[in-house]
């Protein structure tokens, strides 16, 4: 673009809004692509704009509004939605409830480039239908057009979509809960209630909940039959510690499952179990979630509920930002530092 005097500018074409701010109004009073007609200096200078910015021709620029556009089509996701551009910026928003995922290593060369700037939720980040996911931009209002060719052509390389949306699926969930005083009502159940509650946003289909004592075959059994009626989850409660008579890990394994992980770098539920037996996903849930309102089974569920596998990679990263801070009835997750990876 190229900086002219306005008193010059006659039959020149505006590559820039000008906005207008009286008493009653704010907004633009030329659009961009505008060609200034003489009755316009006047106006213009009335305006404080002594000079003009207009296209130069064969410049290699593109306009922060092409700009946003041409990023837009580079984060583009199923079941997400644009909106603008607006202020030069494009908003992408969920259509529906789901999981935001991030190829963070992309994002970051992307916004290395230059002037690009993609902002977005976290990685694994919950979503409702409505939620705001990422925004783009450049920062000046025009840039080389040669970095928005860069950032496609990174985009374009990677195995990887730089975002992807996952919606939830309506899973056949089967609840197991354990321990002899609760199977023969020495005392009262508290998971049953806790664990339907955390279901209930994702319109799961739970099949029954099943209580066994500390018994392995009775386990295995429960197990067998959440599985015959088709769950694509198991919730097991009860027995997950390391003590010799908890039995859920043992019967776990002893059904053939593949364990990822029993014990992850997160707390509260340090304990967590998570393993495979085909494409069913059976979790070991914490005893520290009848107590604490989020554990590290609140931050997995909403990747199990999108049926994408998740990996002891994964459970790994959870280290960073692992430590709860007990805000206790005040807990505002996922709007906190808990829970990324």
């Amino acid at each position: 673009m190229k900086k002219v005097l306005t008193t010059e500018a006659v039959g020149l074409t505006l590559c820039h809004d000008v906005t207008g701010i009286g008493e009653h109004f704010k907004g633009p009073v030329f659009r961009r692509g505008h060609v200034i007609a003489p009755e316009d200096v006047e106006r213009l200078l009335d305006l404080g704009k002594r000079h003009v910015f207009i296209w130069e021709e064969n410049a290699g620029e593109i306009h922060e509004e092409d700009a946003a556009l041409r990023l837009a089509a580079l984060t583009a996701v199923e079941h997400g939605t644009f909106s603008g551009p607006s202020e030069g910026k494009m908003v992408l928003t969920a259509d529906c409830p789901g999981q935001l995922r991030v190829n963070l290593p992309l994002l970051e060369a992307v916004n290395a480039i230059g002037d690009i700037t993609i902002s977005t939720l976290p990685d694994h980040y919950p979503c409702q239908k409505g939620s705001k996911l990422a925004a783009m931009r450049i920062v000046p209002l025009v840039t080389q057009e040669s970095q928005i060719v860069e950032a496609e052509r990174l985009c374009a390389e990677s195995e990887t979509p730089l975002l992807r949306f996952l919606p939830y699926h309506i899973l056949k969930v089967g609840i197991i809960i354990t321990g002899s005083e609760v199977y023969s009502g020495r005392i009262p159940d508290l998971f049953e209630p806790i664990i339907r509650r955390k279901l209930e946003p994702y319109g799961a289909q739970v099949l029954g909940c099943t209580f066994c004592d500390d018994d392995l075959p009775m386990l295995e059994g429960a197990i067998q039959r959440d599985l015959a009626l088709g769950a694509d989850l198991i919730v097991m409660t009860g027995g997950m510690s390391v003590d010799p008579d908890d039995l859920t890990p043992t019967a776990v394994r002893a059904c053939g499952a593949e364990v990822v992980t029993h014990g992850v770098p997160s707390q509260p539920g340090n304990m967590l179990m998570l393993a495979y037996l085909g494409d069913t996903a059976i979790v070991g849930v914490p005893g520290a979630a009848v107590k604490q309102p989020t554990t590290t089974f609140d931050v997995i569920l909403p990747q199990i509920m999108t049926g994408e596998r998740i990996t002891k990679r994964d459970l790994i990263r959870l280290a960073d930002g692992g430590f709860c801070q007990g805000c206790g009835a005040g807990c505002h997750w996922p709007n906190c530092t808990f829970g990324r990876y």
